[in-house]
């Protein structure tokens, strides 16, 4: 994507928005800038949608996604690139590799963590354990219990990143597995309830490790009927008191810029998704003031 273009579109899209129930009069002289960029439900496409495609031609690829990040990070050192889930299964890549290309692919890009979606049990859970050697990034899931399975130690429930001073702290959420995926394939991997565990995770990241930014990586979908009793980012986000910023994924949902939600506190939060296959690459930035007041803008980046 040519300079201007990325500037009109961000520009376009884009709007700050007071967090944690703040003014924006605060950042006239803005201190420090972290720059978030997430993906999620890129299903094994590597390669760009070719030119006669009917609804995405000439859009994603790996590589132009890596250009992408590269020119932002040089933009703002000081960003991180995380993603929601379900890297796999899509292409004939995965059918092939079985997920070895994927993982190797996102650590030449740099990613500093991934939650696990549904699909990343599709070559069961032994299958996901055998990739993990490729992957030069943390995996964060906080309702998913790995315990009595092959993946323990492989997943974390948070992981904290302190950038530029700033601490950022993410934790993970997956979808319930049973009714989705074959109990064959995730074996005596348990589902933990993810509104609750949002609330305990939100609170040890934000009022026991102290942390000024706390993002949670879902896997739950952007919002069902409000009849559903299924948690959705919009129910997590609304319900919560400590998140600032959910990256979700699953219903393939394009946002063109973050959905501003009221947390349990009438505070402002950020709720995103950039659709699915890499077509879209989401930027949110954060600014923090002198006292770490915050305020952010975010937009999705056709890639």
């Amino acid at each position: 994507m040519k300079r201007r273009e990325f500037i009109q579109q961000t520009a376009a899209a884009s709007a700050l928005v007071g967090l944690g129930g703040i003014g924006l009069q605060s950042f006239s002289s803005t201190t420090k800038k972290i720059t978030i960029l997430h993906t999620n439900d890129v299903h094994s496409h590597i390669d760009p949608f070719g030119p006669e495609d009917g609804r995405n031609p000439n859009k994603g690829g790996v590589a132009r996604r890596a250009g992408l990040i590269a020119n932002i990070r040089k933009e703002n050192p000081n960003t991180l690139l995380l993603d929601a889930g379900d890297i796999f299964q899509g292409t004939p890549y995965f059918n092939y590799y079985g997920g070895e290309l994927e993982f190797k692919l996102m650590s030449m890009l740099k990613y500093d963590a991934a939650t696990i979606g549904n699909h990343d049990f599709d070559n069961g859970i032994d299958g996901l354990y055998a990739q993990m050697p490729h992957a030069k990034f943390e995996f964060i899931s906080s309702n998913y219990d790995f315990s009595n399975t092959v993946m323990d130690t492989y997943v974390k429930p948070y992981k904290i990143f302190m950038v530029d001073g700033i601490k950022v702290g993410v934790f993970g959420l997956g979808i319930e597995l049973s009714g989705l995926v074959d109990k064959n394939l995730y074996k005596e991997t348990k589902y933990l309830n993810p509104s609750e565990i949002a609330k305990d995770m939100s609170r040890i990241l934000k009022e026991d490790k102290k942390c000024d930014l706390v993002i949670c990586l879902s896997h739950l979908g952007y919002n069902y009927s409000e009849d559903s009793e299924k948690p959705d980012d919009l129910k997590i986000a609304k319900a919560s008191k400590n998140i600032d910023l959910i990256i979700g994924g699953h219903t393939h949902t394009f946002l063109d810029k973050p959905t501003i939600v009221k947390n349990a506190e009438g505070k402002n939060i950020l709720v995103n998704q950039v659709g699915c296959y890499g077509i879209n690459l989401g930027r949110i930035d954060f600014y923090f003031d002198a006292n770490k007041n915050k305020a952010a803008e975010g937009v999705s980046i056709i890639v």
